[in-house]
């Protein structure tokens, strides 16, 4: 057991555990050996990228073999630092470097400790927080049967909604994913009391602007709905109708990119406009990169379908961000606000501009952003980014609580679990923090139930992928395993966000196998009765909104925590061993009340292999 000087971690340390705000004044204090004869001690702190200052540390006591290195400080503006410790010694000067779990080292070099620092007008949306999200990919959730006006005669249509998704690429018209189900709008609004029932406070919906593929990632007009799913008065019914649930609509905005087959690019005519593909001296050629006009051009990740956009020119960022631009005619119809696709694909003065036209038109709009990493010291296009500076995104996709969960459940061990949630509790701003998006899976995933069932698409090829199918035995196992993953996934810090179909246990592995259409003759099992449960308990339990997050032990396969506030507290306690084990419970938590119905006595409770359970008191 090394000797430990400073744990970020630990209040003796750290008076203010995670992220703050500028010029918020915080408590940091070193524990130094007194037979090292330590002179001075000097925090080293800097911005991101900056050069470092030292400030002395005072001396505060003395505990025997022990002395203590104070100092208040204050992070002066919002951003990123990063800072370790040095002091002096009659044999002179040595680093304090951060060595694992927020606890330092003694040594020469190492990681330092970050510190994310936000603008103190930093808020987030109030009514997001605390919610339940349901994602929906527009195409494959419910027809209405309405009919649709104005439909491309090149569209390809599916028989049956069992039919799978095509997945011969070489039978598809022009770009892969050119087939469609008819799923629509009007659709969705029929299902309404179907997700009031499982809890849901907001919608998130997959691309519905005018496209020519399914999944609408390559927009063709951002001004029309997509004729296949309906018009502009159904999106506005829509958001009318789900807004008198308590349910709101956040849509997908798709800015790094549009499809070749757009007004703006046009590339093979369809359109009656000048498109930059057809001439340079098109309104729209300054929107994207050309290296030699007509047909060499930047492409999102080379898809030559999807050209890239110039975010920096004037005339775009106006039309997507200014005055009757897209950002302002959505939202003004209904929408609270914007997923952004691929954010860190997008200028941070771009996304600045977006957070403006979302608040410019509802201050409690949101605005969510597609990163698959730590958000908090993401590097992307040669710089790091500024997330949580309060002047972009209100919060993320949090798939690095989607790993820890699925790595947990197929046989991580407690401790890594425990440290992965406890790094973006201490990395990220509260304020991003209670809305983060907690997933586990989306459309640019597996489906959980397979991956839960031990069935993967790494290593197959779309052959093997098609009939790649879970047993009756491993599907009982996987039922188990996500009923203990989403008790995680909803009592975490963060909203809970269901995938379509999850809670029907669909199977599927990589697009487009996890995009199928929902089986609407399903039963709804254990799975979906759970999910409305939890969906409840968010409602009646405001630490699951605001709530610290306190761990309570990680080990031997099992994780425990606390969500607490001053009205309220919840203990959850996850056993991801295939046994059954009986859990001690922490002297605060004797004689409280099993809420999921597990056998217990005043001081312990039964928790069954592959399980979780929620207490309360």
């Amino acid at each position: 057991m090394f000797f430990v000087p400073f744990n970020s971690r630990d209040i003796r340390h750290k008076s203010v555990f995670g992220s703050t705000a500028a010029g918020e004044t915080l408590w940091l204090s070193v524990c130094m050996p007194r037979d090292m004869g330590c002179t001075a001690v000097y925090l080293v702190s800097g911005e991101d990228g900056q050069d470092k200052n030292y400030i002395k540390l005072d001396w505060k006591s003395t505990d025997g073999s022990t002395e203590w290195w104070s100092v208040n400080y204050a992070f002066p503006d919002s951003g990123l630092y990063f800072y370790h410790f040095e002091y002096d010694t009659p044999w002179g000067r040595g680093k304090i470097f951060l060595h694992s779990s927020g606890m330092g080292y003694f040594s020469d070099s190492g990681d330092e400790w970050q510190q994310t620092v936000y603008s103190p007008d930093f808020k987030t949306p109030e009514e997001f927080a605390g919610g339940v999200m349901y994602q929906i990919f527009p195409d494959r959730f419910y027809n209405s049967g309405k009919k649709k006006n104005n439909v491309p005669k090149d569209r390809i249509y599916h028989n049956s909604p069992k039919e799978l998704p095509e997945w011969h690429e070489n039978k598809t018209y022009r770009r892969w994913n050119a087939d469609f189900y008819g799923g629509d709008l009007k659709g969705i609004e029929e299902k309404l009391p179907y997700l009031e029932k499982l809890g849901v406070t907001c919608i998130y919906l997959n691309p519905i602007f005018e496209s020519h593929s399914n999944h609408r990632y390559d927009t063709a007009d951002y001004m029309k709905i997509d004729p296949l799913l309906g018009g502009e008065d159904d999106f506005k019914s829509l958001c009318a109708q789900a807004g008198k649930m308590g349910i709101k609509i956040l849509l997908d905005g798709v800015f790094s990119h549009t499809g070749d087959d757009s007004v703006y690019f046009n590339r093979y005519g369809r359109y009656d406009t000048v498109g930059a593909y057809n001439s340079e001296s098109s309104p729209y050629y300054g929107w994207y990169k050309f290296r030699k006009w007509n047909d060499d051009y930047d492409s999102w990740w080379g898809v030559k379908t999807l050209p890239e956009t110039n975010e920096d020119n004037e005339s775009f960022s106006e039309f997507i961000t200014g005055e009757n631009g897209v950002i302002e005619k959505w939202m003004k119809s209904g929408a609270y606000g914007f997923r952004l696709d691929v954010a860190d694909e997008l200028p941070d003065s771009f996304i600045e501009k977006i957070r403006n036209a979302v608040k410019r038109i509802n201050p409690e709009g949101l605005l969510l952003g597609e990163v698959w990493e730590d958000a908090s010291n993401k590097i992307s296009y040669g710089g790091r980014r500024k997330y949580f500076s309060g002047r972009e995104l209100d919060s993320v996709m949090n798939y690095p609580f989607r790993t820890a969960i699925i790595n947990f459940m197929l046989g991580g061990t407690a401790e890594d679990f425990m440290e992965a949630i406890v790094t973006i509790c201490e990395n990220y701003p509260p304020q991003a923090l209670r809305c983060l998006m907690n997933h586990l899976g989306t459309h640019d995933t597996e489906r959980i139930f397979s991956i839960l069932g031990d069935l993967d698409g790494e290593g197959r090829d779309r052959e093997h992928q098609v009939n790649a199918k879970l047993t009756e035995e491993r599907k009982a196992i996987a039922e188990r395993r996500l009923k203990a993953a989403v008790m995680l996934q909803y009592t975490l810090p963060g909203v809970p966000s269901i995938y379509y179909g999850d809670e029907i246990l669909t199977e599927g592995l990589k697009d487009p196998f996890n995009r199928t259409f929902f089986d609407w003759e399903k039963e709804r099992g254990d799975v979906w009765r759970e999910l409305e449960f939890l969906g409840g308990l968010r409602k009646t339990h405001t630490c699951l909104k605001d709530g610290k997050f306190i761990p309570v032990s990680a080990m031997l396969g099992c994780v425990a925590y606390e969500r607490s506030n001053d009205a309220d507290r919840l203990l959850v306690i996850a056993n991801k061993n295939d046994h059954a084990i009986t859990y001690y419970l922490p002297k605060r938590w004797h004689n409280s009340e099993c809420l999921t119905g597990q056998s217990m006595t005043d001081c312990s409770v039964d928790i069954p292999g592959e399980t979780a359970v929620i207490l309360g008191n």
